[in-house]
């Protein structure tokens, strides 16, 4: 179905401001930062609690995006003469309304999918095996939300037989909404658990908002095992008018009792349909694999596929990869790594992604034939294009037949291959260098033999770093923040181990106020990753001045020595030089002293040429509450000697003292900006939120050998291991030179293999340690979580009595880092 903007005003029942011409709107995009820049566009303006749409639309407007739906009131449509301006009550219902007028002219069969666990994976799963026989739509990752849903259902075409559309809600009421857009006809509920649970009253009230997104479906898949869905669906109105297929691994008497066995590299299970007994080899044997596939088969049987043709669908089924990854290459190149999957929905996921990563100036696009898009190829190829041309690339390589056959509607600065091989021969002698490049394949072009080839050679171990994880943290902090109050992203020390620039980049991205490094260097690197955004420098030093004012870096000042210093070395510049004044409150560590102020007004008032873009402290022990008293005469005298200085300077340096635990415990300290930390990479040094705040970094290793030892032998150097009986242990590839601590040494440090926590045994060694896996079924090459969700960084801290700090900052900068976004 196709919408003109003059038919926008009746399905959302708002009131056109200015209306200049009328077109069809081809896409709908609610990121400033992800814009989709056509005549044909429109961009609907959300306010949220920390952000306000709004704020971008003269930037669109500038960039040529002509259409526009804002909230009401909205006063400024006659600086945009040849825009289009839709007024509504609220822009996420607009967007809500203008997704469901599209869901009614879909004339296929829409599935939809809830739970608590394993939406993204049953429906990417069902997706791949729905492909082999129809034309099939999903939503992209995780696009489950209020705005997900909308967003994920506007390209839902009839060009397409099936769309799959994963639904989610984090508290009560939410579910109505979703469901008024969706409609589906087929219903699956994964499973229930405790995500999200702090917005229901309990597991049964959760449970029963999921269910209504299945009102009006006509057949519901689920797992019996979980009773209280059973129980919300049997509740459901209009429940004699549904096919409910219940299945268990648990109950044998139901109708659709799933009996699997586990073989040596796959499940078999057996599973009644419509009086048949349905056998299936799956390539999978943990129990939430089992779980998700078990509905997918029921809804192809559903759906009257042949059992011979699923089972066939099910060889040929591959883990999904929930997230999208940026990984460090050869030769200083940074690889978005997206290899197994290609349609335009995904596409589009990825370039969004693609287009964060500011690592490198130069840009690279690998992508491979779109399968089963259900469009006429040149229609196809022509979007696809569209979207490539937008890009700005230095250069574009499209592998595959059907791409290289129109290659003329492709930019200048790009090759064709027929085949991966072919790609892959000439990547051997010419390899990219120096640049960002995103890899896109279709599954059959294993493209993963290009990632293969450009990722670079490190051992096995690697820090994973959730940057979802790490935009959760920061919003949670944003949230408890007033109005205009900004905010100071610290990425010093690596940023806290997880790799700096990388880091940076996408808080820039997440448009944090500023950024705080320890030392120059430090800002030298990140400005030549391409990060513009302020930058102070804590630790400035004479010889460093020339690289400060060459980049743009703002130092912090603390005595009379260096600021002088740093005022004779500037003099000469024509423009100011932004500096940061630290004052001292009682942690004794730098900074002026109450006594010096008048002295330091003195020289700054003579050194006009010296600009104070902030002033600042630190709190001595914000996150413990026996200090409160101590927090805040530091802060009472930190604002005392600021403001004297604003009022001798005449204009209004920002004022900040809250670190991470600042920030939860003294709301009224805000001042102009507070400094996020630890915080935001996980760590609640109060322990007031740590419940709110998610896990960002995972280290992970692999496991090298499992060897059989003897009873009384002795294990690893100094035979600090001894073997009490017969036992069985696993090295694994990581040692104190990787930041695992030789605290961590004869049974101290415990690391999760397959679910079970190992105890080291023996000295931990430079590059590997050895661990005692008697209990645990593992062989070479099983992943290891040195920490993560279990044991977490706190466990590791606390096994060697030190800080989460610590563990973090010790990671070896040999250690791999992947950044994912799920």
């Amino acid at each position: 179905m196709k919408l003109l903007f003059s038919t926008l005003q009746k399905i959302t029942s708002g009131v056109v401001l200015q209306a200049k011409f009328d077109t069809t709107i081809t896409d709908i995009f609610i990121d400033s930062r992800n814009a989709i820049i056509k005549k044909s566009s429109l961009f609907i303006a959300i306010k949220g609690i920390r952000h306000d749409g709004h704020q971008f639309i003269e930037e669109l407007y500038q960039k040529g995006v002509r259409n526009f739906i804002v909230e009401a009131p909205y006063q400024f449509v006659e600086q945009f003469p040849k825009a289009n301006f839709l007024q509504v009550p609220n822009s996420t219902l607009a967007l809500q309304q203008i997704a469901a007028k599209k869901r009614i002219g879909f004339q296929g069969k829409l599935i939809s999918i809830t739970g608590s666990n394993g939406k993204t994976i049953t429906k990417e799963w069902l997706g791949q095996l729905l492909q082999g026989f129809y034309n099939v739509y999903r939503s992209p990752r995780s696009y489950n939300s209020q705005v997900g849903v909308p967003l994920a259902l506007w390209p839902v075409s009839n060009q397409y037989d099936y769309a799959i559309i994963e639904a989610g809600i984090s508290r009560k009421g939410e579910m109505e909404s979703l469901e008024a857009i969706i409609k589906p006809e087929i219903g699956i509920f994964t499973n229930i658990g405790t995500a999200h649970d702090e917005g229901f009253s309990d597991l049964i009230e959760k449970t029963s908002e999921k269910a209504k997104l299945f009102k009006d479906a006509s057949t519901i898949i689920f797992c019996t095992d979980y009773p209280e869905i059973a129980h919300a669906l049997y509740g459901l109105e209009n429940i004699q008018d549904k096919n409910l297929i219940g299945w268990s691994f648990d109950d044998n008497t139901s109708s659709y009792f799933v009996e699997v066995e586990e073989r040596d590299n796959h499940t078999a299970i057996r599973l009644p349909f419509n009086e048949n007994l349905h056998i299936f080899e799956i390539p999978f044997k943990d129990y939430a694999s089992l779980e998700n596939v078990t509905h997918c088969i029921l809804c192809l049987l559903h759906e009257g596929i042949p059992s011979k043709l699923i089972q066939k669908a099910l060889t040929d089924l591959k883990p999904v990869s929930m997230r999208l990854e940026v990984k460090q290459a050869i030769h200083q190149s940074f690889l978005v790594d997206d290899s197994y999957n290609n349609d335009l929905v995904g596409l589009d996921t990825a370039l969004q992604f693609f287009r964060q990563q500011k690592q490198q100036q130069k840009r690279v696009i690998i992508l491979s034939d779109l399968l089963e898009s259900g469009l006429e190829k040149e229609e196809l190829y022509q979007s696809v294009a569209e979207r490539i041309k937008a890009e700005k690339l230095n250069l574009f390589i499209g592998i595959g037949p059907d791409i290289s056959a129109n290659a003329d509607l492709f930019p200048e600065q790009s090759i064709f291959f027929d085949s991966t091989e072919e790609f892959l021969e000439t990547l051997r002698e010419n390899p990219i260098k120096e640049a960002v490049i995103l890899i896109k394949g279709a599954r059959t072009f294993r493209f993963e033999r290009i990632a293969k080839l450009l990722e670079q050679k490190v051992h096995g171990t690697v820090l994973e770093i959730n940057l979802n994880a790490l935009t959760h943290n920061l919003n949670f902090y944003r949230s408890k923040l007033r109005p205009h109050v900004k905010t100071m992203a610290m990425v010093k020390a690596f940023a806290y181990g997880s790799g700096s620039h990388e880091i940076a980049n996408w808080l820039q991205f997440q448009q944090v106020d500023y950024l705080a490094v320890a030392y120059a260097d430090e800002g030298v690197a990140l400005r030549e990753r391409g990060i513009h955004i302020p930058i102070m420098v804590m630790n400035p030093t004479r010889e460093s001045f020339d690289l400060l004012l060459q980049h743009n870096l703002e130092p912090e000042l603390y005595s009379f020595e260096i600021l002088t210093d740093f005022i004779n070395y500037s003099r000469p510049l024509t423009k100011k030089a932004k500096v940061h004044i630290k004052l001292d409150t009682g942690m004794h560590r730098l900074g002026f002293e109450a006594e010096e102020i008048d002295d330091l007004i003195e020289l700054l008032l003579k050194n006009t040429h010296i600009k104070v873009a902030s002033i600042f402290s630190h709190l001595a022990a914000s996150d413990e509450a026996r200090h409160n008293g101590f927090s805040a005469r530091q802060a009472l005298n930190f604002k005392h000697m600021a403001e004297a200085i604003k009022k001798a300077l005449n204009y209004h340096p920002l004022m900040h003292i809250l670190n991470s635990p600042g920030i939860s415990r003294f709301p009224d300290f805000q001042f102009d900006m507070v400094r996020l930390g630890v915080g935001m990479y996980g760590v609640d040094a109060t322990s007031m939120h740590q419940d709110r705040l998610m896990t960002v970094s995972s280290l992970k290793t692999v496991v090298s050998q499992v060897k059989h030892v003897k009873k009384r032998e002795s294990i690893g150097y100094a035979r600090r291991g001894l073997a009490e009986n017969d036992m069985k242990i696993a090295t694994i590839a990581i040692g104190y030179a990787d930041g695992f601590d030789r605290k961590f040494s004869n049974g101290v440090g415990k690391v999760l293999i397959n679910g079970q926590l190992a105890p080291v045994i023996g000295n931990v060694c430079m590059d590997m340690t050895m661990v005692d896996v008697t209990d645990i079924i593992c062989n070479a090459g099983d992943v290891v979580t040195v920490y993560g969700e279990k044991p977490t960084i706190f466990d590791m801290a606390e096994s060697i009595d030190t800080i989460p700090y610590e563990i973090l900052t010790n990671v070896s900068t040999r250690v791999k880092r992947v950044f994912y976004s799920e």
